[in-house]
């Protein structure tokens, strides 16, 4: 793995310092900033492997900077660090288009397992590149997906996702009929499967719903299976 460089958000000196100690292990140059307007300069000033986020920050905060990152062309994993657990922010900040969330205080294992799953996400987003595919379009009873492009129409609709929303939609759709419990998805779309986050598919599955399905509670595309976990629904239509 080349070198990547992380940009880390944080007005917390002690925090900082221990996301830049533990980033080194994974051979990266790190830049931080210390308030929102630093932030939303240096994010914007450059491309970046990965931005850690705290919520919030003096200045603009976290979400201000996210929605600013994710109007542009580039796409870049967000982490985003709330000092709060609850839902609400968990929830607000993969709206706005976070990756992924750590609560603080966070353990340096599940920092360590966040940052690598998605350091792995740019390097499968440059080995696609480099590939020079073609498109790739997936179609299925009036849902649309465009890979490469990283956009989704149900019945002539576009729709706007998270990039976690999409990558877990897209999982599903590659694999029609297949059955994945909590543990599995969370290995195979978010790139680890820490104990105690297995609700994290469950909201994701529930918001991505809301967005592709014409009636959530008798979904035609991402079923349950009850008791082992959920799965996309078979069809020739499949391309």
């Amino acid at each position: 793995m080349s070198r990547k460089e992380v940009l880390v958000v944080e007005d917390e000196r002690d925090i900082a310092d221990l996301l830049a100690l533990h980033l080194k292990d994974f051979d990266c140059d790190v830049t931080v900033a210390s308030d929102g307007h630093e932030a939303m300069r240096l994010g914007l000033a450059r491309d970046w492997d990965l931005v850690i986020l705290d919520l919030r920050l003096p200045g603009p905060d976290g979400l201000t900077i996210c929605r600013a990152l994710r109007r542009e062309s580039r796409y870049v994993p967000i982490l985003m660090l709330t000092a709060k657990s609850t839902e609400l922010d968990r929830v607000v900040g993969l709206e706005t288009g976070a990756d992924d969330y750590l609560a603080k205080p966070f353990g340096i294992p599940e920092l360590q397992a966040r940052v690598k799953a998605l350091l792995r996400r740019v390097e499968a987003l440059a080995g696609e590149a480099a590939a020079d595919r073609p498109d790739e379009k997936l179609i299925r009873d009036g849902l649309t997906i465009e890979v490469e492009r990283r956009q989704v129409w149900v019945d002539g609709r576009e729709v706007q996702l998270t990039a976690r929303e999409f990558d877990l939609l897209l999982f599903f759709a590659r694999h029609p009929g297949r059955v994945f419990n909590r543990g599995q998805l969370l290995d195979q779309v978010w790139g680890y499967n820490h104990d105690g986050y297995q609700h994290t598919v469950n909201s994701h599955i529930n918001r991505l719903r809301a967005k592709v399905e014409q009636d959530p509670a008798q979904p035609r595309f991402i079923l349950t299976v009850w008791g082992i976990g959920y799965k996309f629904a078979e069809s020739r239509n499949l391309t």
